[in-house]
């Protein structure tokens, strides 16, 4: 049958393709072609044809017995944005900060003009607050928003308007722009009830291993009972400390891809 003709149901070449590479994400080690057809129901036949194919192009290697992800995957993710990384080096310092203090923690990136919440931990105030994992929020009225911003240069496009949520918002570009070199200087962001009334916000800029800017670490709860310019160093500290692992996390991985491609 042409690909023209498939069913809407049907899995193609590529996505058998693709179930088999999952099973690798999951085991985070080598496996065989008996256990790739146990885990993804494929024909044997099916299996170890695929699997030889993979290992020509250099997206799985031989290991023995076994196969274990090729150097071309690697080289792949490393040409990717690495929010999976990103998380994963954070959720422990958000956890940490959230522990010692009891408010809301985050951690979000900016996607066009606002910014997505990739993690989310909810203090005592949480239900009053819109943010959630997976939400978004209009930058200029964020501390996560303007800690990105104010790092990004000229990469981000500002609308023409922007949105009003109360009497403190920031909706003049240039007060805006105003607001962003003052966060420059300060290496930190202010929330000042800008997005929701009584609620403000601390946030600081995580930097990749580059220098490029990936996210902000963000603190937030009720105004009167959190004090945004205690919690500054706080918040600092941790994207700080994120950043770090960052870096020590890509100064690890190119020497192992440079000693699989040298075969060592």
């Amino acid at each position: 049958m042409s690909p023209a003709h498939r069913s809407e149901g049907e899995i193609t070449a590529i996505g058998r393709a693709t179930d088999l590479l999952k099973q690798f994400r999951e085991s985070r080690g080598s496996l065989s072609a008996a256990a790739l057809v146990r885990r993804t129901d494929l024909p044997k036949s099916t299996v170890y044809r695929m699997v030889a194919d993979l290992v020509r192009v250099g997206l799985l290697e031989r290991d023995g017995d076994d196969y274990r992800p090729g150097i071309l995957l690697f080289e792949i993710g490393e040409a990717v944005p690495r929010q999976r990384d990103l998380r994963d080096a954070a959720k422990r310092h958000l956890a940490t900060l959230h522990q010692a203090t009891l408010e809301n923690v985050g951690l979000a990136l900016l996607d066009g003009f606002e910014v997505v919440h990739l993690e989310m931990f909810r203090g005592r105030e949480g239900p009053r607050l819109p943010q959630h994992t997976g939400g978004r929020w209009p930058a200029h009225a964020s501390a996560s928003g303007k800690a990105v911003l104010a790092f990004s240069g000229d990469t981000v496009e500002v609308p023409a308007v922007l949105p009003r949520f109360t009497e403190r918002t920031i909706v003049d570009h240039a007060e805006l722009q105003v607001e962003l070199d003052r966060v420059r200087r300060r290496g930190v962001a202010f929330d000042r009830q800008e997005a929701i009334a009584m609620i403000v916000g601390v946030a600081a800029p995580v930097f990749g291993p580059d220098g490029a800017v990936l996210a902000a670490v963000s603190m937030s709860g009720v105004a009167g009972r959190i004090d945004t310019s205690r919690m500054d160093a706080a918040v600092r500290t941790t994207a700080l400390t994120i950043s770090q692992d960052l870096a020590d996390a890509r100064s690890v991985v190119r020497p192992v891809l440079q000693a699989r491609r040298d075969g060592r």
